[in-house]
């Protein structure tokens, strides 16, 4: 089971519930979607696997990309290549199935068995359609929800995918707004999307000066937005989502002004608020390098990396004050595991502390990329 706090929260009140999705604009699946029932069958995890799992996407020693399940020291037990850099991983509620997804514009998912580390094939994207990087499971584990875009405009997209059909899409949610990112379950009927407000062709961003990054919530039924939040600046791209232990979404921004130029670059929001900003001098805030990869919420205290700013830091939820601020070359994912925050670490280190002790660095052997996730078999 995924270790996020809250996450156990929605998969207890959704324990014998299965999700309906609407019947109309049902789409046909892409000819490479070729994953059979029985194949997504096989991976169920057995006594044999259990044990604290960290699974990510990483660079491998020959310059190649992988996504590694690892033990809690993060020492390799299975890797999977991948065809290009991958990004964030969506993991099955009981861990039965993961998805690694290609970083933007991606051109492919995979999905693959955490237990065993077998890979089933390739996903390709759409025509017309790339990844935006991130996916998430529905609280029964029936439907995955990945971030898409429309390759020439950056229009939202999220597909649905059944994982009863063999990973077939059967249908898409529209009208989100340009280029979103995370996705995360805000409960286990609602979806939150960190949508980012910028059209690119490839990584090259076109419309800097009419962004419209925001918040989104969709009703996971109909596919509806029935919530948003936007931030007055309008450079401050909407990116990386966590859930806090109270509920509450944390967003990490990329802030696309210049490069002097300073800006919160986390949020929080309460459903019916206002995004919130968290607070830190000039200085600090200019650590950061105008970027926020992942972020983990313990015990009312945030952790958020930055891997262009080699550091993290650490906040008060409730105050919103920043507590500590440490250097960690290539700081990227972070998850929460027994009461400690997990820091992964693109040079392989691995940081285990708590909100009140500066914790020990272990190294590993994996160049860890922005983003992972803790799961218990």
């Amino acid at each position: 089971m995924v270790t996020d706090l809250t996450r156990r929260a929605l998969l207890k009140q959704a324990l014998g519930t299965a999700i309906l999705l609407p019947a109309a604009g049902i789409l046909s699946a892409c000819a490479s979607a070729d994953i059979t029932k029985e194949q997504l069958s096989k991976g169920q995890p057995t006594g044999a696997e259990a044990g604290e799992r960290i699974i990510g996407c990483s660079r491998t020693a020959d310059g190649r990309y992988a996504v590694v399940v690892a033990d809690s020291h993060g020492r390799p037990i299975h890797q999977i290549a991948l065809p290009e850099r991958g990004h964030g991983v969506a993991i099955q509620p009981g861990g039965a199935l993961a998805v690694a997804f290609a970083r933007r514009p991606g051109a492919y998912m995979q999905a693959f068995y955490p237990a065993t580390g077998e890979g089933l094939p390739i996903r390709r994207a759409d025509q017309n359609r790339h990844y935006y990087g991130h996916g998430a499971f529905s609280a029964d584990g029936r439907y995955l929800f990945a971030t898409e875009g429309v390759s020439t405009t950056s229009e939202g997209v999220i597909g649905v995918y059944d994982t009863t059909a063999g990973l077939q899409k059967v249908t898409e949610y529209t009208g989100l707004g340009i280029g979103p990112h995370e996705v995360v379950l805000a409960d286990p009927e609602t979806l939150a999307i960190g949508v980012g407000g910028v059209h690119t062709l490839g990584r090259e961003p076109l419309n800097l000066d009419t962004m419209q990054p925001a918040l989104v919530y969709l009703d996971i039924q109909s596919g509806k937005v029935v919530e948003q939040a936007v931030l007055s600046d309008k450079r401050l791209s909407i990116r990386h989502l966590a859930v806090t232990d109270t509920g509450d979404i944390a967003c990490g921004q990329q802030y696309r002004g210049q490069p002097e130029q300073i800006a919160s670059l986390i949020h929080l929001h309460t459903r019916g608020g206002t995004l919130r900003p968290l607070l830190a001098d000039d200085e600090d805030w200019l650590r950061f390098n105008h970027y926020i990869a992942s972020i983990a919420s313990l015990d009312g205290y945030l952790l958020a990396t930055s891997p262009r700013g080699n550091c993290y830091g650490i906040w008060r939820e409730e105050t919103g004050e920043l507590v500590d601020l440490r250097p960690l070359t290539d700081a990227s994912g972070v998850a929460v595991s027994q009461g400690q925050w997990l820091v992964g670490s693109g040079a392989g280190k691995i940081l285990i502390r708590t909100p009140q002790d500066s914790g020990h660095v272990e190294q590993s052997a994996v160049m860890w990329d922005n983003h992972w996730n803790l799961l218990f078999s």
